[in-house]
């Protein structure tokens, strides 16, 4: 027969490698398992596991299913968790990991509001770059999580996207970069490019924006902000975080088009949660004012020179 279990096994085989680990990590017996997957072969008509070798392997029929069994797996925890929420109280508190590329003083306002509805509700608040705020929900150490950028996926996460994130690549006014004149790839590969490091293992062997040779590594937003405050670099920051020092002429923009027209580059932001975990009422009341407060905020406004005299 198909049912939950059954998919829980098939998927548990084929991420596992043998009909024991999969019964261990069910907490079943190796029999049971190799008999549920026995029926439901002989119930399909079907070969799911070629078992002539030493692990059992999916057959073309088998994988072909596998994608099913995950797809229908994940839609019965996201209807256990809706039906689990439903009669759900007040959760004591609320988790939540932020990326750091999202504007921090929208957090507050909706996190405000939601303190309003439900005065109770502690909060535990982090802010993390990269792969951080993806990784907080997949190991269970968040309830909720804001997200910058198409780089980060998981499928057992529901995302639902709030606003864009406008990226500037900028310098410090004093750096060679700065000068006037269109810069190539190749300019921008003589100087040293400011990036930031991913404290969870999701991106490795990747790189993302990485465009010159010259790297200095930092841990958070703030110290990159500043080193290149400081000239050792260029880098992308937030056009929220860089607002005032492009109006006061203490960072510029690199002037290039090999990072975005006008060096800026537009990323969706994202309000993320686990398919399997219901939300409370807090955490939804958190989640519409967020969403509220993002929709209607705007990007800051850089004035001009011109605009200054006037």
């Amino acid at each position: 027969m198909l049912n939950n279990l059954t998919l829980d096994q098939i998927v548990a085989i084929a991420e596992n490698g043998s009909f024991r680990a999969a019964a261990t990590k069910l907490t079943r017996v190796q029999s049971a398992v190799s008999h549920a997957i026995a029926n439901l072969e002989a119930e399909l008509g079907l070969m799911l596991f070629d078992r002539s070798s030493h692990r059992p392997a999916l057959t073309a029929e088998g994988k072909a299913l596998l994608g099913n069994a995950r797809d229908l797996l994940l839609r019965v925890d996201a209807m256990r968790a809706r039906a689990r929420g439903l009669g759900d109280g007040v959760e004591s508190e609320l988790s939540l990991v932020v990326d750091t590329l999202f504007p921090i003083a929208a957090i507050g306002a909706a996190l405000t509001e939601m303190r309003a509805a439900y005065p109770s509700v502690g909060v535990r608040l982090a802010v993390e770059p990269m792969g951080g705020p993806i990784a907080a929900l997949t190991e269970r150490r968040s309830a909720l999580a804001v997200t910058v950028g198409e780089d980060f996926r998981d499928p057992r996460l529901a995302l639902d996207a709030i606003c864009a994130v406008q990226m500037v690549a900028v310098v410090a006014a004093s750096h060679p970069l700065a000068r006037r004149g269109r810069k190539s790839v190749a300019d921008l590969a003589d100087h040293l490019q400011i990036v930031l490091s991913d404290p969870t293992p999701l991106s490795e062997g990747r790189s993302f924006g990485v465009l010159s040779p010259q790297i200095c590594r930092v841990s958070n937003q703030d110290t990159k902000h500043a080193m290149i405050l400081a000239g050792l670099g260029w880098g992308r920051l937030p056009l929220w975080q860089v607002a005032r020092d492009l109006s006061e002429r203490r960072l510029v923009r690199v002037e290039t088009g090999a990072l975005g027209r006008n060096a800026a580059l537009a990323m969706e932001a994202y309000l993320a949660h686990r398919l399997d975990e219901p939300l409370g009422p807090a955490a939804r009341a958190f989640a519409e004012a967020l969403t509220r407060i993002a929709a209607r905020s705007s990007q800051p406004k850089i004035k001009t020179r011109a605009a200054k005299k006037r």
